[in-house]
């Protein structure tokens, strides 16, 4: 088991982060705040590459499915 000190002696500090280009970086059409787009972000940084795609879903147009309503209390 290590500690965070170790895991950044390791892998580095994320002000030493420089992210990668490369043919495994490419869009999602997951809308944002879904568990798919959470992996997709998580798999991009996990290898390096950067977190935003430019061409990555930047609306809910199309979705479709169920909304609850706020908790107005």
């Amino acid at each position: 088991m290590k500690n965070i000190f170790d895991t950044l002696l390791e892998i580095g500090h994320d002000e030493d982060f420089v992210p990668i280009v490369t043919e495994d970086f490419r869009p999602t059409d997951a809308p944002a705040g879904s568990p798919t787009k959470l992996e997709v972000l998580a798999e991009r940084i996990k290898n390096g590459l950067p977190l935003w795609h430019p061409e990555d879903r930047a609306d809910f147009v199309g979705l479709t499915g169920t909304i609850r309503p706020r908790d107005s209390t």
